[in-house]
């Protein structure tokens, strides 16, 4: 087993791809088309060069996505059939059980549905085309481009401030002004409340 990255200069199907989340926010998926829709045709190769799928190899050798589903699932929907992969690391000799368990206790799982329940492996979908929507993992990315809280290294961080707003916004109203939820989501971003969260910015004082 490996844990260098080692680029994989074959592309891979996208439709061939294993997610290993439940969800992804539509709205990101809309942006991350819009940007691709910039820079395919001359720079289309170019990007899809700087914007490889990191995976874990599991049983069967199957590609499993460990981080950039909202990309993934773009570029599907965008038509694109292959895209490149970078393999964290291959654990493809084990069985499907002991896999799961080591991607869940590494960080390279999130099996949280869109009311941010956690659920059984089986619950994550074996292709990226049918990954469910989280009005409110799109809500955490908008805040953050918006400057509500700075990006983090740490795994599904997003997520975190998905479910921390959950908690405190009706999904109805995301779902129907997202605007207005944006402005809440940023008071609240800057609350104490949010202090524990990843890339959380300070409190401001009005």
């Amino acid at each position: 087993m490996s844990g260098t990255r080692e680029p994989i200069v074959t592309p891979v199907a996208i439709k061939d791809l294993r997610p290993t989340q439940i969800t992804v926010g539509l709205r990101e998926v809309a942006e991350k088309r819009k940007q691709w829709r910039g820079e395919k045709g001359k720079k289309g190769g170019e990007f899809l060069g700087r914007h490889m799928i990191p995976v874990v190899l599991g049983p069967n050798r199957r590609n499993y996505v460990i981080d950039h589903h909202h990309l993934a699932r773009a570029l599907y929907e965008e038509g694109v059939k292959d895209i490149l992969v970078t393999v964290v690391s291959d654990l493809s000799a084990l069985d499907k059980e002991a896999f799961m368990v080591v991607l869940d206790n590494r960080g390279w799982m999130h099996p949280f549905d869109d009311q941010g329940k956690r659920q059984d492996y089986a619950a994550i979908p074996k292709g990226i085309k049918d990954l469910a929507d989280d009005p409110f993992r799109s809500l955490a990315g908008g805040l953050r481009r918006a400057g509500g809280f700075a990006k983090d290294t740490t795994p599904f961080s997003e997520f975190l401030w998905a479910d921390f707003l959950r908690r405190r916004m009706n999904r109805k109203t995301v779902e129907a002004d997202f605007e207005a939820a944006l402005v809440r989501a940023l008071k609240e971003a800057k609350g104490d409340d949010a202090s524990y969260l990843p890339g959380w910015c300070g409190s401001i004082l009005d």
